[in-house]
């Protein structure tokens, strides 16, 4: 299907691997010009010339830790000439209340939290002045149904859900769209080896991590390339009238009884 994206320019947060590669490449696939972010320079690098290289499309780096207010700075131009902005890159500890210090807290959020926020702000007021523009928060959804047991992590993904509705009610008077995402368990190198090290504990084996899915929606996580294929519709005129809404995508885990 042909999204209607080509020539249009997306920024990426978060971009060497995992989700983020996966919706790197699908917008390349539909002939977006990418800007990519992410820590390290070399994954980040590699999978530039990889997308260039297959789908000839242009594919710009920027190896900085969002974590830094300074970086988010640093990308301010370049996110008020975008169409595109996708905020990806972070994660919040998982752990209770008692088990997360002051400073984690404070570092899991600058990144997954105010980092999404600080990009937004330089993208959308942009967008506002041009009257047109998308922005794409990748969440989770434990800000759906948030657990003491990784209570920063929950509370984190529910501020930016609520930010995601809010700033997505408002943005249509000015032509732009804000959507959010919220991803479940999905198949990145983290998740494989969180269930690999589970494995080993309880059945003796990393290699037999698959035997741990069965009580997952259809006995598996989603895959990387389901959730960029979401995010690329999503940011096309095909989902022209979306706005201020979230997306789960957990195989309906979200909407079972507790």
């Amino acid at each position: 299907m042909d999204l209607g994206l080509s020539g249009r320019t997306a920024l990426v947060t978060g971009a060497s691997k995992g989700i983020g590669a996966a919706i790197c490449r699908e917008l390349a696939k539909e002939g977006c010009r990418l800007e990519m972010v992410a820590r390290g320079e070399a994954g980040l690098a590699a999978l530039a010339k990889e997308l260039t290289k297959e789908f000839r499309v242009e594919a710009r780096v920027h190896a900085l830790d969002l974590a830094e207010p300074a970086n988010q700075a640093r990308l301010a131009d370049v996110a008020c000439k975008v169409d595109l902005l996708v905020n990806n890159a972070g994660a919040i500890p998982s752990a209770e209340l008692d088990q997360v210090s002051e400073e984690q807290w404070m570092d899991g959020w600058r990144l997954k939290v105010f980092a999404y926020i600080n990009m937004t702000r330089y993208a959308y007021s942009a967008m506002k002045a041009r009257h047109s523009g998308v922005i794409v928060n990748v969440i989770g959804t434990g800000g759906e149904r948030p657990d003491a047991k990784t209570i920063a992590a929950s509370t984190g993904n529910a501020a930016l859900i609520a930010f995601t509705r809010a700033l997505g009610a408002r943005s249509p008077d000015f032509g732009v769209r804000v959507i959010g995402v919220n991803p479940g368990g999905t198949e990145t190198d983290r998740l494989v080896g969180l269930y690999r090290q589970r494995a080993k504990q309880s059945l003796g084996d990393p290699e037999r991590w698959r035997e741990l899915l069965t009580g997952l929606p259809f006995g598996r996580p989603a895959k990387p390339e389901e959730v960029g294929a979401l995010v690329a519709f999503l940011a096309s005129d095909r989902a022209g009238y979306l706005t201020g809404s979230i997306v789960n995508v957990d195989g309906g885990k979200a909407a079972r009884p507790a």
